[in-house]
């Protein structure tokens, strides 16, 4: 099993290369990817970038509810069509947080709504507008891309960190670090 990388390993503070050519390697890798987004339980894992398993390319996975397929997306390409938006939605925060992060979690405004250019895993070039919960993860992802992990962005609008753990009845409390 591909293990997912933990911060503070350096591979997450660098920036992917593009995909030059999807072939057998690249498949490959793609596949170790969605073994290991799949297996994420605790928290379940909603996206996954290949820096978090150690390869620095231009390829994330995105699986925004148990139902959905995993999209591929291949050397990505975003225009943001939407402001910024607090997941805050009557007085229940919506957390965002990372595999490569464990326990750690932040209130992050993003944009609401997306153009993304990506080839698939099939070498098909797509380009398609995306909002709501999906916009939040391509753009998580993208950071993974870029080497930016989440509290950075959390740190910049002047949010708040989490550390989650589990009490005894096996529920997440929630603690704020202070910085």
């Amino acid at each position: 099993m591909t293990e997912i990388v933990k911060a503070p390993n350096n591979v997450l503070s660098q920036k992917a290369k593009p995909v030059k050519k999807v072939d057998g390697q690249i498949l490959k890798i793609i596949g170790q990817m969605k073994k290991a987004l799949l297996a994420a339980k605790d928290p379940v894992g909603v996206g996954l970038a290949a820096p978090q398993i150690g390869k620095l390319l231009q390829i994330f996975l995105a699986k925004p509810n148990a139902n959905s397929k995993i999209h591929v997306f291949i050397n990505p390409k975003v225009e943001l069509l939407g402001k910024p938006v607090s997941k805050k939605k009557g007085k229940e925060i919506k957390l965002e947080g990372c595999l490569s992060l464990p326990n750690i979690w932040g209130e992050l405004k993003r944009p609401s709504s997306l153009s993304i250019t990506y080839l698939d895993e099939k070498r098909i070039k797509n380009t398609k507008k995306v909002s709501g919960f999906l916009a939040t993860i391509i753009l998580h992802e993208m950071d993974h891309l870029s080497g930016i992990l989440f509290p950075k962005r959390v740190l910049e609008q002047k949010g708040t960190l989490y550390r989650s753990e589990k009490d005894e009845k096996g529920e997440d409390v929630f603690e704020e670090i202070k910085i």
